[in-house]
């Protein structure tokens, strides 16, 4: 239902604006620089700061009027308000005055120093001189961990920093204390912030108390980094980023705001996980191994391209390995090169299978797949299997927000307003929507839910194939059931019943089948002719659903098919096999193949078994395109120049496969997105994505640095003094220049949030059709996935119980936010977040073997035979060990299995 606009008066202007909106909001929205500190969108308002301030008239006859805060000022038709006035002006330069009384004057080595919401406030208000001479209150910092660098001297008690951590992202180990003007807003103790978006405080704060330890270790001044607009490749949600480097050398990644992802926040992983970028461990040379039993060489290309075509030579015997941690374009470009029987994904048979059925699943007609922004809405969530906060952390913070709508309801009651932040939290009295949670383990998640259980992958699927027959109407059967599964079951189905927009989120992470068609069923029991069902799937990694609508065969095809002699060389697109497949496996499927060719950024087991290794480029050196568990088709942009030999992989591809197929032309880039269009039918919208992004420019290029850069000379002054040509970007409509369009950029395509007289992260708002809205213009990406289609693939079935054993445990994975992506746990700052390697088991359980907390033990599952730590969580069900492994520490394990403990000797 469209929302009727008012009218309100601005310096005797008439605006119309949205109502249930702040004044403050519409202000903001109407493109006014209002000055202001506690207030953020994303949190709504509380009225701590004072600044906001205008001048409010009663009616038209009213000349005098009253000072009031534009925050806490509800829009109503017939507003009449004075931003300019004189008194108004005057007010919020002594606000400005008496919270700078003991702020430090050290701009000039401040990290904020550039970016500084303080700065552009205090200029906003033309508070220039200080007139206070007496001696400065001090507090002393605390160490914040790796992530966090705390100043707090430099805090002026905004409130957001508590607002956000502890009110919107859950957090318990930070709070305010203190009282009056001596608040100290940080832990109890120094120690680790423990939650996994702590590093939104360096944005969230508008001073400098919390900064990005990380760009603090490579300082550089914010306004001579080089800036690209970039997607986070550590998980399957898309969140947008801005990828910010200096002499090649990515810096830091910031927030880029997309009102349908991921808003104006990111986890840790994603802000802090850009580390392996820089990384010692990096690929930048051509390297042959001129036999299995000789070490790499560094080559050139002429000798990497004759060495190619011997390898090359039995063209119907090469075969290509992708990756779903790769691009789009790479990807269907090596699928191009050896052809459709000789393309793989990458993937184990059992993986892809689960991922092909979920994103068939998520195109089923009546289901709906909500963005990260619609997640926010929904009023009752089922979660099955998925550890959120573990496997995508930026779900299971709109998930905290999804949580509160029944506070929101309560204050529509009351007719309070949703923007009042903390009226509607009193009122709210810790209500909390109806939530519900099945997982093998404790979760993050449970301080929100209505109730969680513990269940084995087997008893989640049959819990929710009991809710599917609950609400079909038809009796289910609880032969089996324990009382409190059975009330559980009624609970939840009642719950969904009722509700206006439910959500089922499910994933592949258990890697079972009957946890995915349960969740598919229950969502699609739900669908309605007048209502689609939503229904959310978490996915591996960054563009397995990109990956998935390749269609490529499975790795276990490519490893049939070395034992029948039909593979000479095998080429490998980023992706690390070890990961992937038993490590006896991989070795003997390397041994058959004559020759190994390796397309990576970063070495790894994989890159260990290669005749040649040919360096390819990060995100944050490419560009191409992922697409999300919602299968929204995003682009990324190169924001480190090209530095031959490290290229594109697509880019690499094409060399090859003029090699060969005997000298055809390699694609260009709008060459390769034209193709996949035309070729594949799930990607026929992927050309309008380009299309948008390169006919918005008009032959002008958006500048990648700010029209602050320090100049191009100074940089390469200890190299030649003379000014070098900026590089070239033929693929994208961004410049390597502090010189372009010459005005505000598509929002969409920001590489940096800048507008006269808004540095800060704050300049978000000139490219928002309103705060905490869509960019101006649309939010970036396209949807792909077509939900009209009628599979009906799946059909209701009676799961048995789980059965505990007495010889066996029945191990299920257990993923960390740090440690279980491949990528992030490269970086130093994440590697200093990583827990060692653990198996979770029950107390009862553990003296059954005669084990004890920190103890260790033999660990057999399937094969593989390690040793590792123990520890107690009395969560774990009872016959079940779960396993929490470090990529780079345990092999493979084909989980959830059965497999053997036994106390260490």
């Amino acid at each position: 239902m469209e929302i009727k606009k008012v009218n309100i008066t601005i310096d005797g202007k008439m605006f119309e604006t949205l109502p249930e909106k702040n004044l403050l909001h519409a202000l903001l929205s109407l493109g006014y620089d209002i000055p202001h500190f506690c207030f953020h969108p994303a949190l709504g308002s509380v009225g701590a700061c004072r600044l906001c301030a205008v001048r409010k008239f009663r009616d038209e006859n009213d000349k005098i009027g009253r000072i009031v805060m534009s925050c806490m000022e509800p829009v109503v038709e017939g507003l009449n308000i004075s931003v300019e006035d004189e008194d108004v002006r005057n007010f919020r330069k002594a606000v400005i005055e008496s919270l700078m009384l003991n702020h430090p004057h050290d701009c000039p080595v401040c990290d904020e120093g550039g970016e500084c919401h303080l700065q552009d406030m205090t200029v906003m208000t033309g508070h220039d001189y200080r007139r206070y001479n007496f001696r400065k209150r001090t507090f002393k910092n605390q160490y914040l961990g790796p992530f966090i660098n705390h100043e707090m001297n430099r805090c002026i008690q905004c409130y957001r920093c508590v607002r956000f951590y502890k009110d919107y992202a859950g957090g318990t180990d930070l709070n305010v204390f203190g009282c009056h003007d001596r608040l100290f807003f940080g832990r109890s103790a120094d120690g680790v912030l423990e939650s996994e978006f702590s590093g939104n405080l360096a944005e969230v704060c508008p001073t400098g108390v919390f900064t990005d330890k990380t760009l603090g270790k490579h300082y550089t001044r914010k306004w001579d980094l080089t800036n690209s607009p970039s997607i986070c490749n550590h998980c399957s949600m898309g969140c947008n980023i801005i990828v910010c480097q200096r002499y090649g050398s990515v810096r830091r990644i910031r927030n880029r705001y997309n009102g349908k992802v991921n808003g104006n926040f990111l986890c840790d992983r994603g802000r802090f996980g850009y580390e392996f970028i820089n990384s010692e461990s990096r690929i930048k040379h051509f390297l042959i191994r001129s036999s299995r039993n000789t070490g790499m060489e560094i080559v050139e290309e002429e000798a990497l391209k004759a060495k190619l075509t011997t390898f090359f030579s039995e063209k119907e015997r090469v075969i290509g390995i992708g990756s779903p941690r790769a691009s789009l374009e790479s990807n269907y470009s090596l699928l191009q090169m050896v052809g459709k029987d000789n393309f793989f994904s990458g993937l184990s048979k059992k993986d892809q299978e689960l991922i092909e059925k979920a994103v068939r699943m998520l195109s089923e007609e009546g289901i709906y797949t909500p963005s990260l922004k619609e997640i926010e809405k929904a009023d009752a969530v089922l979660i099955l299997g998925e550890d959120i906060t573990n496997t995508a952390p930026m779900m299971a913070l709109a998930l905290r927000q999804a949580s509160r709508n029944a506070t929101f309801e309560l204050a529509k009651r009351k007719h309070i307003p949703l923007w009042q932040d903390d009226a509607v939290r009193i009122n709210g009295d810790r209500a909390l929507s109806p939530f519900f949670i099945l997982t093998p383990h404790k979760d993050k998640l449970d301080d929100i839910a209505w109730k969680s259980m513990r269940l084995t992958p087997p008893d989640i699927g049959r819990l929710g194939m009991a809710v599917v027959s609950q609400l079909e109407g038809n009796t289910a059967s609880f032969r089996d059931f324990r009382d409190e599964e059975k009330e559980l079951v009624q609970n939840i189905s009642n719950e969904l019943k009722k509700a206006k927009n439910p959500l089922i989120i499910g994933g592949v992470h258990l890697r079972d089948e009957a946890v995915l068609n349960s969740a598919f069923l229950i969502a699609r029991s739900l669908s309605q002719p007048d209502k689609k069902s939503n229904l959310s799937f978490v996915f591996p990694e960054c563009n397995s659903v990109g990956s998935a609508l390749l269609n490529g065969k499975p790795l276990e095809e490519a490893v049939e098919r070395s034992k029948e002699g039909n593979v000479s060389t095998v080429v490998i697109l980023e992706n690390n096999l070890f990961l992937r497949a038993d490590n006896n496996q991989m070795d003997d499927f390397f041994d058959r193949c004559k020759q190994v060719v390796v397309l990576d950024h970063i070495n790894t087991e994989t890159t260990s078994m290669a005749d040649v290794i040919i360096p390819v480029g990060t995100y944050a050196e490419t560009t191409g395109t992922l697409v999300n568990n919602e299968g929204r088709a995003q682009r990324f942009y190169t924001d480190i120049p090209e530095n031959f030999p490290v290229l594109d992989s697509w880019r690499w591809i094409g060399k090859l496969n003029e090699i060969l197929n005997g000298g055809k032309k390699s694609y260009s880039y709008q060459e390769i997105v034209q193709s996949i269009s035309e070729s594949i039918s799930s990607f026929k919208e992927l050309i309008n994505l380009f299309d948008e992004q390169s006919t918005k420019m008009r032959n002008e290029k958006i500048a990648r640095q700010t029209p602050r850069f320090s100049g191009r000379t100074a940089m390469t002054a200890n190299i030649d003094v003379s000014e070098p040509a900026p590089p070239g970007d033929p693929d994208s409509p961004l410049a390597y220049s502090m010189e372009g369009r010459r005005e505000i950029p598509p929002s969409s395509m920001v590489p940096y949030y800048w507008s006269p007289g808004w540095n800060s992260v704050q300049a978000f708002y000139k490219y928002t059709d309103e705060p905490n809205g869509s960019l101006k213009g649309g939010d970036p990406g396209i949807r792909l996935l077509n939900e009209n289609q009628k599979n009906g693939f799946v059909q209701n079935q009676v799961l048995s119980v789980f059965k505990a054993r007495s010889d066996k445990f029945y191990f299920v994975p257990v993923h960390h936010i740090y440690g279980s992506e491949e990528l992030s746990s490269r970086g130093q700052a994440v590697k200093q977040r990583m827990t060692e390697s653990l198996i979770y088991i029950n107390s009862s359980d553990a003296n059954r073997i005669g084990i004890k907390e920190d103890e260790s033990a033999e660990v057999g599952i399937n094969d593989n035979k390690f040793t590792i730590k123990i520890q107690i969580d009395e969560s774990i069900p009872l016959g079940v060990v779960g396993i929490y492994r470090r990529l780079t520490e345990i092999p493979f394990l084909d989980l959830p299995g059965w497999g053997d403990v036994r106390k260490f000797q």
